[in-house]
C-alpha cells in the first residue's frame, strides 16, 4: 500500500509541491483512508518495526514534505497511548489513530542542551515560556504534543494542545530548503497556560533520554528514502546503480544494528544521511545540466538529502557526520 501511494499519488507531485511549498490535502486523507495515521498504535497487527520502516523509507522517496509532517504524528499516539490522562486518551486517541485529527511535536524542552522551553507548575497546571525552534505540521495539523523541561525538578513535562495561535503563543515561519510545504515555523511561548487535564506525562529526563534510540533509527528513514528514491532514478537513466544499492543495504543493517544495541545509533545515522548526499549527488552528475535549474528532481533530492545531515539530527551525528565528512 505504502509503494502505491508513493508511486501513484505522492512523487508523480512531489517536484511541484516542493516548488509551490504547498502539500495537497488529499495526501493526508489517502493516508489516514488506507490506516498510516494508526501505525503506532499498540497491538496494531502485523506493523513490526521492520514493516514501519520500510513504510516509512517508502513514503520519504514519494515525498519528503508529505512523509516529514506526516512522520510526527506517531510520536503523539505512542505517547498518548501511553499516557496515564485516559481522559486525555478518550477525547484524542480513536481520532489520533483513524487520522480524523492530526499531531505534532514540540520537543524544545526535552531535546536540546541547555532546553529551550520551561514548565513552571502551578495551582491548575503549568506556564510555558521559551522558544521551539522547529515545529512542523503548523496550519495542517490540529494538536501538538508539546515537552517542556520543568524548571523545578528537571522533569519532561509533555502537554498536548490546540496547533492555532493561542494567548501566550505565536508561530514564525521558516522558509526550509527541503521538505517545502511542512509548514515548519518557530513557536514562541510566552506565559501559555496549559490546564492540568492537557498534561499527557511528566517523566524524568533520564527515562525520556532511554527512549530516544528508537526515535533516532526512525528518523533515519528520510535519509534512506531519498537515496532509494536516487537509485530509481538513475537506474531510470540507465545507470548502473548496484554498488548504491549495496552500500543501501549495509546502510539499513547498520541502522537495524544500532537499534539491537550492536552499533552505535550516531554512527549508523551519519552513514545513511553521507550515502543519501553521495546518491543524489550521483543523480545530479548522471542528469547533467538540466540538473542545475529548479523544480527538478534531481535538483530536490540533492536539497532533500542535505536537509537530513541537520534535521532530526543530535550532537553526537553532527560529529560523526563532520568526521565521515572530512575523511580522505
Amino acid at each position: 500500500m505504502a509503494r502505491e501511494i508513493a508511486e501513484n499519488v505522492l512523487f508523480p507531485v512531489a517536484d511541484s509541491v516542493d516548488a509551490d511549498g504547498e502539500i495537497p490535502d488529499s495526501h493526508f486523507e489517502t493516508l489516514a483512508a488506507d490506516g498510516f495515521y494508526g501505525l503506532a498504535a499498540p497491538g496494531e497487527e502485523g506493523v513490526t518495526p521492520s514493516v514501519l520502516v520500510d513504510v516509512m523509507e517508502t513514503l520519504c522517496g514519494g515525498c519528503l514534505a508529505t512523509a516529514f509532517t506526516w512522520m510526527q504524528h506517531h510520536g503523539v499516539v505512542a505517547g498518548l497511548a501511553g499516557s496515564p490522562n485516559t481522559a486525555l486518551q478518550d477525547r484524542y486517541l480513536d481520532g489520533l489513530i483513524d487520522g480524523t485529527v492530526r499531531a505534532g511535536v514540540a520537543l524544545a524542552g526535552a531535546i536540546p542542551v541547555p532546553p529551550t522551553l520551561w514548565a513552571r507548575s502551578v495551582d491548575d497546571g503549568y506556564v510555558l515560556d521559551g522558544v521551539s525552534p522547529f515545529v512542523t505540521g503548523w496550519g495542517i495539523v490540529d494538536l501538538l504534543q508539546v515537552s517542556a523541561r520543568d524548571e523545578f525538578d528537571d522533569s519532561i513535562v509533555h502537554v498536548i494542545i490546540p496547533a492555532q495561535p493561542l494567548r501566550g503563543l505565536t508561530a514564525e515561519e521558516l522558509p526550509l530548503i527541503a521538505a517545502r510545504g511542512s509548514n515548519t515555523v518557530r513557536l514562541k511561548f510566552d506565559g501559555l497556560a496549559v490546564p492540568r487535564d492537557l498534561v499527557s506525562a511528566v517523566v524524568s529526563s533520564e527515562d525520556f533520554a532511554k527512549s530516544q534510540l528508537f526515535g533516532s533509527w526512525i528518523n533515519g528513514c528520510m535519509a534512506m528514502g531519498i537515496t532509494r528514491r536516487a537509485i530509481s532514478e538513475l537506474e531510470a537513466l540507465g545507470v548502473d546503480a548496484d554498488p548504491f544499492e549495496e552500500q543501501a543495504a549495509r546502510a539499513r543493517l547498520d541502522l537495524n544494528a544500532a537499534l539491537e544495541g550492536r552499533a552505535e545509533i550516531a554512527e549508523a545515522r551519519a552513514r545513511a544521511s553521507e550515502l543519501a548526499i553521495r546518491t543524489a549527488t550521483a543523480l545530479v552528475t548522471a542528469k547533467g545540466s538540466s540538473s542545475l535549474l529548479a523544480g527538478n528532481t534531481a535538483e530536490r533530492l540533492m536539497r532533500e538529502a542535505t536537509f537530513t545531515l541537520v534535521a532530526a539530527g543530535r550532537p553526537a551525528i553532527k560529529s560523526a557526520l563532520l568526521e565521515r565528512l572530512g575523511r580522505d
